[in-house]
C-alpha cells in the first residue's frame, strides 16, 4: 500500500522523495506499480488516466510496444560501452534533420546538464560572464538556473535556492517573461553572454509567448552580439517535429533538448551552430564529459520514439486530445483561464489572464489542488502542482480515454 511505502520512504529520502514535485500529491504520494498506454496503475490497485506522462517525455504513452521492442534488442547487445555506437549518430542525424539550427549536438543525461553546459558554452564562446533568464522559467537544478525559477522550485517556495554563492547570483539577470523592454535595457551594456528562454513557459503551468516576443528576442540578441538559447527540453518534438523554433518561425543559436528525445529514458542534449559547438572538448576549450553521455539505451529509445512520431502523425493526434479536454475544462463555472499550446495546457483558477510568472502565482492554488484531487478520485491524474503542464500522448487518442476524461472533469468541477 502507498501509505506504508510512504512511511518507509520518509526514513530514507529527504522529504520522502527523490524529486520534490513527487511530494506534492496529498496527503501523501501514491506509488505506481506499472504503466501502459494512457494509464498508470497504483500499488493500491487503482488505475488513472495519466496526463502527467513523466512530466512530458512519454508522448507515445507508457510502454509503447515499438520502443520497448527496440530497447530490448539493444539490451541484448549491451547497455553501456563508454565508446561510440552507431545509434548516437542515427539519433543526431534525425534531430538535425528536423531542427536545422542544430548543426552539431552533444548528448548528456538530463535537461539540467543540457542547460548547464549550454550556458558554459555560451560564456566560453562570447568571453562574457552574465546570462539573462526570465522569472518563472525553469532551466534545471544547477546554480546558474535556480534564480526566480519555476516548476517545483516555485511550488515549494524556493525559486532562489539556498547554497548558491552570491558571486554566482550576480551573473544572472532576470526579466519578466514577455517583456522585451526589460531585455533591451539589460543587454545594452553588451556584457551578457546569452539569453536563455523557454519558448513556451512549461514550468509555471503553460504560458505562451506573446506575439513577436520570440522574434523580438532574436532581433535584440543579434543587435547586442548575445547568444539566444532556446530551452526546448519540453517543447522539442512536442509543438512540431521542428520544435518551438519551427512552430514560431524563430531560430536560436543554441538549443537544449531532453524528455521526448530519450523516449522515457534519462536524456539531455544541447546543440547549435557549428562554430559554437566546436568550442567543446576535444575540439575546443569548453569542457564537457560524462560516462553515460549518448548511452545506447537512451539513444535507441529516443530514435524509436521519433520514428513512431514520423509515421503516425503524433503531434496532431495529441493536439486533438488536448482540444477535446480543454473544451470540457472551459465549461467549468468557477472563474478560470486555460492556456494551451498544441498538446500542452494548464488551467488557472481565479484569474483572468496568465502571461507571466507573477500572474501565474496569483492564481488560486488551493482551488487547483481541490480540482486535481477531485480528478484523481474520478480516475484522472493531472499534475499535483499548479506550476506544471498537462500533457497528452498518442495513447490518449482513443474515444474511451477522451470520454472518460470528459466525464471525470464534469464530476470534478464543483469547486465553490
Amino acid at each position: 500500500m502507498s501509505s506504508e511505502l510512504w512511511k518507509e520512504a520518509l526514513r530514507y529520502f529527504p522529504g520522502g522523495v527523490n524529486s520534490p514535485v513527487r511530494a506534492a500529491v496529498k496527503p501523501y504520494p501514491f506509488y505506481v506499480s506499472q504503466g501502459k498506454g494512457a494509464y498508470i496503475y497504483t500499488e493500491d490497485g487503482n488505475s488513472l488516466i495519466d496526463y502527467v506522462l513523466g512530466y512530458g517525455p512519454l508522448i507515445l504513452g507508457h510502454a509503447n510496444e515499438y520502443v520497448k521492442e527496440k530497447v530490448i534488442e539493444q539490451i541484448e547487445k549491451g547497455w553501456l560501452f563508454g565508446i561510440p555506437s552507431r545509434v548516437e549518430i542515427e539519433l543526431a542525424r534525425k534531430i538535425s534533420f528536423h531542427m536545422p539550427s542544430i548543426e552539431k549536438i552533444r548528448f548528456v543525461n538530463s535537461g539540467t546538464e543540457a542547460t548547464m553546459n549550454a550556458i558554459r558554452l555560451a560564456r566560453g564562446y562570447t568571453k562574457r560572464d552574465k546570462i539573462l533568464k526570465f522569472n518563472g522559467n525553469y532551466h534545471g537544478a544547477h546554480d546558474y538556473a535556480l534564480v526566480d525559477a519555476g516548476s517545483a522550485a516555485s511550488e515549494f517556495g524556493v525559486p532562489n535556492s539556498e547554497g548558491i554563492p552570491q558571486e554566482v547570483l550576480k551573473t544572472v539577470i532576470v526579466c519578466e517573461y514577455n517583456d522585451l523592454q526589460c531585455v533591451e535595457k539589460k543587454l545594452k551594456n553588451e556584457d551578457t553572454a546569452a539569453v536563455i528562454v523557454e519558448p513556451v513557459m512549461g514550468n509555471m503551468g503553460v504560458i505562451p509567448p506573446e506575439k513577436d516576443f520570440l522574434k523580438g528576442l532574436r532581433e535584440i540578441t543579434s543587435t547586442y552580439n548575445t547568444l539566444l538559447i532556446f530551452d526546448e527540453v519540453i517543447t522539442g518534438f512536442r509543438l512540431s517535429m521542428g520544435g518551438a523554433q519551427d512552430y514560431f518561425g524563430v531560430s536560436a543559436d543554441l538549443t537544449t533538448l531532453g524528455k521526448i528525445i530519450g523516449g522515457g529514458f534519462p536524456i539531455g542534449a544541447f546543440g547549435g551552430k557549428r562554430e559554437i559547438m566546436d568550442m567543446l572538448t576535444p575540439s575546443g576549450k569548453v569542457f564537457n564529459a560524462g560516462t553515460f553521455n549518448a548511452n545506447p539505451i537512451s539513444m535507441t529509445a529516443g530514435l524509436a520514439t521519433l520514428e513512431v512520431m514520423e509515421r503516425e502523425n503524433v503531434i496532431e493526434k495529441t493536439t486533438y486530445v488536448a482540444e477535446k479536454v480543454t473544451e470540457e475544462l472551459e465549461r467549468i463555472k468557477y472563474p478560470h483561464v486555460i492556456n494551451r499550446v498544441k498538446n500542452m495546457f494548464q488551467i488557472f483558477f481565479g484569474v483572468e489572464k496568465v502571461s507571466n510568472a507573477t500572474e501565474a502565482r496569483r492564481a488560486k492554488k488551493d482551488v487547483y489542488l481541490k480540482f486535481q484531487v477531485n480528478l484523481m478520485k474520478n480516475g484522472v491524474y493531472f499534475p499535483p502542482s499548479q506550476f506544471e503542464s498537462v500533457f497528452t500522448s498518442l495513447a490518449h487518442y482513443d474515444d474511451n480515454v477522451i470520454s472518460d476524461t470528459v466525464l471525470a472533469i464534469k464530476k470534478s468541477s464543483e469547486l465553490s
